[in-house]
């Protein structure tokens, strides 16, 4: 199957944005529990270098990812920046001393997140944000997104995208503004809304079908943890035919799927991340694809 190479986000904005269908999310070089310093820092470093050097131009970070240990990893080793280079983040959630989550989605607190993430980045405008959707804490899912069409007016966030959301939170969000990608947990066994204690993950199945129809990127991050788990035999199937892993195979998945999907798998280790990177030459046929469903 031939599939398309890059991707356009905001295509139909004054400053669209054209990356490579392969990026990189850096949630996993965080310390345990995606908190404090990576285990081996120069190894995360040269993760992030290799990145951009093999022509990834997507990362994906959030400033409570660590805190901040993404960030701040991200600009030590890649700035100043290539023009080329979109580094996007997310807002909605912080965390507390004892690693927990928290929302924090009030206008005030996204401010704050926005110039937090302009500071350790350093930056003077976000290219693109996720607001983080949590259900039901917090503040009204409209009134969050009003802060982040202002802070855009504001010039401080080029473009907004959405993570978490529902069907109904993407069809309220475009309501009030051009939306310009959508970040929700997708895998080849984790492809709807899933539940873990008070915290839900909305899947990318949801909304794929509105991405598609309004061309917007689905960014998806999928969990090894929840989705490795479930995962049927037709996976291992198509790993063992071409002679790949699992994780490759997914990734492989993910980029056949549909055009408007921009997977940015994530590791901690090089060895891993060149793995990885090779999932963007698999070329699964139509066959392939009919099988795993």
């Amino acid at each position: 199957m031939n599939i398309p190479q890059t991707i356009t986000i905001a295509a139909k904005s004054a400053t669209p944005l054209t990356v490579n269908r392969l990026g990189y999310g850096t949630m996993r070089l965080t310390g345990e529990g995606i908190y404090g310093e990576p285990p081996n820092r120069p190894e995360a470093l040269q993760i992030l270098k290799r990145a951009v050097g093999s022509g990834i131009n997507f990362i994906d970070t959030a400033d409570y990812y660590g805190e901040d240990v993404t960030n701040r990893l991200i600009a030590e080793a890649l700035y100043p920046y290539r023009d080329d280079l979109v580094i996007c983040t997310k807002v909605g959630g912080a965390r507390k001393p004892d690693k927990s989550w928290i929302p924090f989605n009030r206008p005030e607190n996204l401010r704050s997140s926005i110039d937090n993430n302009l500071r350790t980045l350093k930056l003077e405008q976000m290219a693109l944000v996720h607001f983080k959707a949590i259900a039901g804490v917090g503040a009204p899912f409209k009134e969050s997104m009003d802060a982040m069409f202002e802070l855009q007016k504001e010039g401080k966030i080029l473009h907004v995208g959405v993570s978490n959301v529902t069907r109904e939170e993407l069809e309220t969000a475009m309501s009030m503004g051009e939306i310009a990608t959508v970040e929700n947990m997708y895998g080849h066994a984790q492809r709807t809304t899933h539940v873990q204690g008070h915290m839900e993950s909305n899947g990318g199945e949801e909304v794929l079908d509105i991405c598609e129809q309004h061309g917007i990127p689905l960014v998806p991050y999928f969990s090894l943890v929840l989705s490795m788990p479930k995962k049927d035999e037709r996976i291992a199937t198509i790993a063992k035919k071409y002679g790949i892993n699992e994780v490759q195979a997914n990734i492989a998945w993910l980029l056949h799927r549909s055009p408007w999907i921009l997977p940015i798998p994530g590791t901690s280790q090089l060895k891993h991340f060149e793995e990885n990177l090779k999932a963007a030459d698999i070329d699964l046929t139509e066959e392939d694809m009919a099988y795993l469903g």
